[in-house]
């Protein structure tokens, strides 16, 4: 297929065509047929697929002849917001439709200026928008076309609220939503139920990779022994650097008080922090000022700091593709680093999602004294890598067991019972 059997108006296509595009790539080829039919889209598509011509030639295209705020564009950054607006203005020349920005960190009055110059397709991020939306500055009732782009990452961020709030200003009825996210975790699933009408799925995306500098480490532990495991290894001479990632705020603020108790320097990033405390935590750690910064997933991506070497899965992803965005923080620009995930009983089925996205089996490394549960070993699966317990270690781990057992004697046992009793059930 090619642009020109597309059913795109001739001013688009003699963009495309100038622009040097010639073969839609697989996203656009399934994206932009059901765009044009009006159809809700939810696909999935990661940067650097095309998605940003998926979603806006289509849209370009339903808007011609028509005045006024037509069409809204989602975006978590001001960067990504800029580069979809400057693609929107080269799609669009010649057509006579106009393409605004608003996005935090500049004047308000720069906005308005856009805003009330009359356009038809507003680029924007959520926080900055309801800002406008509060002062009467913007109207989305006549809103037709809206598009998410990056939703993980806007949700990863913590906009969901300033998405609702924006969701309550746009018309409910003829209305056509695209969502693009690059993952498809639970929540952007919620939120595509929540805002699209019996979408049709697209996807192009790429075999998921890491990068081949990243050493990856698989290391059993108990829930209860992660933070010692974690001081364990921050002290350990070759790790220069760390990014540690924690499933929850609550969690992140609960590490780096550990080991901030434990006499170490730390920063946290999450979404309850502030743009300034954010910048200050991500310079700190740039410098080299703090050693060691804590983190949500909204640091999966963008974080773009040199010669971090280790990072750090204090809590294993539940989103396996969240994995690789997290290991991609080390180990860029041809440079080696080390990915270590601890896994909890109750995280084994989270390891195994990873690794079955990523069709290898990652090295475990026992450490004495931190974990009791063992898993299977999985047919065709390396060698683990193992840290012999200690004699000493070993005859107080059996007298334990002996002493458990004694209290159970005479009595029938199911296995899971016996494997909780021996040390190897799969629980945390």
């Amino acid at each position: 297929m090619r642009f020109d059997e597309l059913d795109l108006a001739p001013e688009l296509l003699r963009n495309v065509r100038e622009l040097g595009y010639d073969i839609p790539t697989p996203i656009q080829q399934q994206a932009i047929p059901f765009a044009l039919e009006g159809r809700d889209v939810l696909g999935r598509a990661p940067t650097g697929t095309g998605k940003t011509a998926a979603f806006m030639l289509p849209t370009l295209n339903r808007l011609r002849g028509k005045e006024g705020l037509r069409a809204l564009v989602l975006c978590p950054t001001r960067e990504l917001a800029i580069q979809v607006a400057e693609n929107a203005r080269m799609y669009s020349r010649g057509t006579e439709l106009f393409v605004g920005i608003v996005y935090g960190g500049t004047p308000l009055d720069k906005d308005l200026r856009d805003l009330r110059a009359g356009i038809e397709v507003l680029v924007a991020t959520p926080g900055r928008l309801n800002d406008h939306l509060e002062r009467g500055n913007v109207d989305l009732s006549n809103v037709e076309v809206l598009i998410l782009d990056e939703a993980d990452r806007m949700l990863d961020m913590g906009f969901k609220p300033q998405i609702d709030q924006i969701m309550r200003r746009c018309r409910r009825t003829g209305r056509q939503t695209l969502l693009f996210s690059a993952t498809m975790p639970n929540s952007v699933k919620s939120l595509a139920y929540e805002l699209l009408n019996d979408p049709i799925t697209v996807e192009a995306a790429p075999k998921v990779t890491t990068a081949e500098g990243v050493e990856q480490f698989v290391y059993p532990v108990e829930t209860s022994k992660k933070t010692e495991l974690l001081l364990h290894i921050l002290k350990q001479e070759e790790v220069r650097t760390a990014l540690v990632f924690s499933r929850t705020k609550f969690g992140a603020d609960r590490i780096a008080g550990q080991l901030t108790r434990a006499g170490l320097t730390v920063e946290v990033m999450h979404s309850d922090r502030n743009m300034a405390q954010r910048v200050r935590a991500l310079e700190a750690f740039r410098s080299g000022d703090v050693k060691v910064l804590i983190a949500t997933d909204v640091a999966q991506r963008g974080i773009d700091v040199e010669g971090i070497s280790h990072v750090i899965n204090y809590d294993a992803p539940r989103d396996p593709e969240g994995y690789v965005h997290r290991v991609g923080r080390t180990a860029r620009a041809g440079e080696t680093g080390v990915a270590i995930t601890f896994m909890s009983g109750g995280e084994i089925g989270d390891v195994a999602a990873v690794e079955h996205l990523l069709g290898s089996r990652i090295a475990r490394v026992n450490v004495p004294g931190f974990s009791v549960f063992a898993e299977e070993s999985i047919d065709g699966a390396p060698q683990v890598t193992t840290i012999t317990m200690p004699a000493e270690t070993k005859k107080e781990q059996r007298a334990a067991r002996g002493r458990k057992m004694g209290k159970h004697a005479g009595k029938e046992l199911s296995p899971e019972e016996l494997q909780k009793l021996l040390g190897t059930s799969s629980a945390a």
